[in-house]
């Protein structure tokens, strides 16, 4: 491609759509990496469009939500009682829902959202082997975030990069993603691919279950299955689920250390839990719930100002020992993060827009299969963890939730491909796919 051609607004497009690759690959691996690629992605797709156009376009309620999020915690800094530095800090974790429109108006033009999915996946594939190889070949000289205190292994066997909880998360929607490609495959009578897919899946599963366990993990994947299940393969399929997890889970459970230690350790924390006792990662999250609750109720409404989390636990902890006296920027839940600093009128906003993406992926294409899933996952997480304010678990929202949008959206324009057009009736519409690897991953990721 010729630089004249390369700066055209159809050449930017391109760099865009790839830089958006480049960011789902790198997600798995590296935050200053995907920050680079998200810049570079942002700077091109801006430069390749219209604005007089863009300006015109329609206002869709699942775009729209996350930019009023946005725009109300940009309004919070103005009542916040911290200094500049810290609303400013605070503020950074909702820009990235900016990205949420226009991510589904780029994939939406462009049709290729599947080279990100599948970028993503295949990144992932690769850490799971690393993981892998981490655990099963101990001479290595490289060992990843493994801890070792005294001699003993505390924390990050199996984990090469950033944490367990981050691996267990982007493990979980590869299962999902992998059993919504295998559900495709077998559909269109590919056999061979549905059972590799499957084996995949298999393999994510064991990882989470004996290398790398995450307790917010272990409660999502069963519901987000279960509810696969249901959405896919009937009250049937789903019964069956319902069975096959207990008996997984009990053949999993005598062999598996590392998950007897994560299950059992949380019963025991949760157990002793004392807000002037020993700190404890279960301890912590519930001494952090309970002053949540004080916070919220201090300011119900508005809140205390968007960056204030940091200051409200700092001025509690005057006075106080244990785990009470711990002051966190990071409460472990994303309903408490925002009400704290936005009050009701952020947290209404936050649920008007999960419920908004969960309407907008109701319909039948895998891409709406996955993108619901997704969504789910995250509420769930949430529950546990801050997971739209941190930044892997945030931007694999906002990445997977406006690229799967864009598909949907690309779709309904009648735009049809293989891999987005296909119901789950046991038909398809068009040819059933046909042909090597290769000939496959050009026709799902380019439209052809």
């Amino acid at each position: 491609m010729t630089p004249t051609r390369l700066l055209s607004r159809e050449g930017l497009g391109r760099c865009a759509d790839w830089f958006a690759v480049a960011v789902a690959v790198a997600l798995p691996w590296s935050t200053t990496l995907t920050g680079v690629f998200i810049a570079l992605w942002a700077v091109t797709l801006i430069a390749s469009w219209d604005i007089t156009q863009r300006l015109r376009e329609p206002w869709r309620v699942a775009g729209v939500l996350p930019v009023a999020l946005w725009a109300f915690a940009a309004a919070g800094t103005l009542w916040a009682h911290v200094p500049l530095t810290e609303r400013i800090d605070g503020l950074n974790a909702f820009h990235k829902f900016l990205a949420i429109p226009f991510l589904a108006i780029q994939f939406r033009d462009c049709g290729r959202g599947m080279r990100v999915l599948v970028g993503f996946l295949i990144s992932c594939i690769v850490l799971l082997l690393v993981s892998w190889g981490i655990v099963l070949l101990p001479d290595l000289p490289w060992r990843g975030r493994l801890q070792i205190v005294e001699g003993l292994i505390v924390g990050g066997l199996g984990i090469p990069t950033k944490d367990y909880n981050s691996q267990g998360t982007m493990f979980t929607l590869c299962i999902i993603g992998l059993a919504e490609g295998a559900l495709l495959a077998w559909r269109q009578s590919r056999r061979g691919w549905a059972l590799l897919l499957v084996l995949v899946a298999i393999v994510f599963l064991a990882n989470i279950l004996y290398v790398a366990t995450s307790r917010t993990a272990l409660v999502a994947l069963p519901l987000l299955l279960v509810l696969f299940a249901l959405r896919r393969l009937g009250w049937k399929g789903a019964i069956g689920l319902l069975i096959a997890i207990p008996v997984l889970s009990a053949a999993a459970w005598p062999v598996s250390s590392y998950l007897r230690q994560r299950v059992i350790g949380l019963i025991m924390e949760v157990r002793d839990y004392q807000p002037s006792g020993a700190s404890t990662s279960a301890g912590e999250r519930l001494e952090f719930w309970r002053k949540s609750l004080a916070f919220v109720a201090d300011a119900p409404v508005l809140g205390h100002g968007t960056g204030s989390i940091r200051g409200q636990f700092r001025q509690s902890t005057s006075g106080q020992t244990g785990m009470a006296a711990l002051a966190s920027a990071n409460p472990h839940n994303q309903i408490f993060a925002t009400a704290i600093q936005l009050g009701l009128v952020g947290t209404l906003l936050l649920l008007a827009m999960w419920i908004a993406h969960l309407r907008f992926f109701r319909s039948a294409e895998m891409a709406a299969g996955i993108g619901l899933l997704l969504v789910v996952q995250n509420i769930i997480s949430s529950l546990f963890n801050s997971s739209l304010f941190d930044f892997t678990h945030g931007w694999i929202y906002v990445l997977g939730v406006g690229v799967l949008c864009g598909m949907v959206l690309h779709d309904r324009a009648g735009h049809r491909s293989v891999a987005s057009t296909v119901r789950y009736t046991g038909a398809s519409e068009g040819p059933p796919m046909r042909g090597s690897l290769p000939s496959l991953y050009k026709r799902w990721c380019l439209g052809k």
